[in-house]
């Protein structure tokens, strides 16, 4: 797998939404705009950064079609404005009647879409007898792959709690991937237990960069979200972490450094049957 350009300025946007979309984008736009004037060619956006609700039918009673989103619609206009790629972490977009896709967008600087990807893998969990999610009840799962082609090689897509199955990695790695996001809302309670190791690992195992921008803060009703946005070389180490309160990481990726990594450890090509 052989880049195009040899190094790339990316950022994270590091966002706390709420259920105010319109907030929401005024102050994700700043950030994105800030993120702008400080080089970035890449700037990446969380999980639902635009919207995140405070129960999940909500994604379905005020979603919207692709076709009429006005977050991607902004956002697309923005991207053309500045001239900078841009990963839209995820927006929900209605799947039939009863159920949405959690579906990331990577932008062009032109506003078009280069590539989606609906997230597969969905949040079914018991935290406590007090904190539960079941993302399957409203979210359509996906199926495919989310590959895009850019200037810097091909870029992986996954979303947040993808980042546990570490298959999905390998294979997006063996499809020529040499970066992969991990948009995420990642639980306060999970995010400090794993979010560092998990990140860390998919970065070693694929010796891919792995550009994770996450949601931060506490909500009105209690949600509370990890923040740390990571940006992660191919070796495991961290090049940015944005910390635990709204802002931007940001680094600049030498895109050689993942043919380095992998012909030092070249377990992408190792793979064995077994039983």
């Amino acid at each position: 797998m052989t880049p195009k350009a040899s190094r790339v300025k990316v950022a994270c946007v590091q966002n706390s939404a709420t259920d105010d979309q319109d907030a929401n984008i005024t102050r994700v736009t700043d950030l994105v705009r800030q993120a702008h004037a400080q080089g970035a060619e890449l700037i990446c956006m969380p999980e639902f950064f635009a919207y995140l609700a405070r129960r999940d039918t909500d994604y379905i009673t005020g979603g919207y079609v692709e076709e009429e989103h006005p977050v991607l619609s902004h956002f697309q206009t923005e991207a053309k404005a500045l001239g900078t790629w841009m990963l839209l972490g995820s927006l929900a977009v209605r799947a039939g009647t009863d159920k949405v896709n959690n579906r990331s967008y990577l932008l062009r600087p032109d506003g078009t879409i280069a590539a989606t990807y609906n997230k597969i893998h969905l949040f079914d969990v018991n935290l406590s007898d007090r904190e539960s999610y079941r993302e399957s009840s409203t979210v359509a799962p996906g199926d495919a792959l989310g590959l895009a082609e850019t200037p810097w090689g091909k870029v992986g897509m996954t979303v947040c709690y993808d980042v546990r199955f570490a298959y999905l990695y390998r294979a997006l790695a063996q499809a020529g991937a040499g970066i992969i996001t991990v948009p995420a809302a990642f639980t306060r309670k999970t995010g400090e237990a794993h979010w560092h190791v998990l990140l860390r690992a998919r970065a070693i195992e694929t010796g891919c960069y792995i550009v994770a921008p996450g949601q931060c803060g506490i909500r009105p009703w209690g949600r509370a979200t990890f923040g740390h946005s990571l940006i992660v070389d191919p070796w495991g180490t961290i090049l940015a972490d944005a910390g635990p309160n709204e802002g931007i990481a940001i680094a600049e990726l030498d895109l050689d450094r993942i043919e380095t990594v992998r012909q030092q450890i070249p377990a992408l090509l190792h793979d064995r049957p077994f039983r």
